[in-house]
């Protein structure tokens, strides 16, 4: 008789592994990627509020699309992402990640640096929530829409 083995199920995937990911998708401008990283009720904020970007998603399909529309619209493409530190948490599964992107704007070459801070919470191998701080001002001045973002904010 033939012998059987049972299958040793994989472990789930850890937070760094998820971040890495995460940043893949980023530099792909790759909504799918992204949001097939999230849980289904998984939400997304952005604790910075920002005229013109919400506060935060709400469950898988909601990231996806909101990624979808924010990565079409802006003239940023991404091209690395730099000085990354994950900091593990007392929290299990969650960390907190500085970064900082760097790209260009299109169509003038322009180059961005935008820095920032995610705390990803990530269980059973699929983020849960993440709080997402990013320099929106410096994308504005970057992207030359200074202007807009004072009229926006009544000045």
């Amino acid at each position: 008789m033939p012998e059987t083995t049972a299958a040793t199920p994989e472990p789930a995937v850890g937070p760094r592994e998820i971040v890495e990911r995460f940043h893949r998708a980023m530099l792909k401008k790759s909504a799918d990627d992204l949001a097939d990283l999230y849980a289904a009720d998984a939400r997304h904020e952005f604790p910075f509020l920002f005229p013109g970007l919400p506060a935060c998603f709400n469950g898988r399909e909601e990231i996806r699309a909101g990624y979808r529309a924010m990565w079409g619209a802006t003239p940023v493409e991404a091209e690395t992402i730099r000085d990354v530190v994950i900091h593990e948490t007392a929290e299990a599964g969650t960390v907190v990640v500085e970064q900082t992107v760097v790209g260009a704007v299109a169509p003038t070459g322009r180059p961005v640096t935008v820095p920032g801070i995610l705390v990803i919470r990530v269980r059973d191998g699929q983020i849960v929530h993440t709080r997402d701080y990013m320099d929106g001002l410096g994308v504005a001045k970057a992207t030359d829409r200074l202007p807009d973002l004072v009229a926006a904010l009544g000045g």
